[in-house]
């Protein structure tokens, strides 16, 4: 992809990111864990709201 930055200002951008701080290592995301989490905080409101409505009426 060419850039339109003139090269100097490239230059610059492509510095800034080599920082250390910029390079962070991250685990690759798991649609599968955000799905079970979702799951399981979404039946875990319901049975809550069970329970309270249980014990209030």
């Amino acid at each position: 992809m060419t850039s339109r930055l003139n090269p100097d200002d490239q230059k610059h951008v492509e510095e800034y990111l080599q920082l250390s701080q910029h390079r962070v290592e991250r685990r690759p995301f798991r649609p599968w864990m955000l799905l079970v989490l979702v799951l399981a905080v979404t039946i875990g409101l319901g049975l809550l709201s069970r329970l309270i409505s249980y014990l209030t009426l």
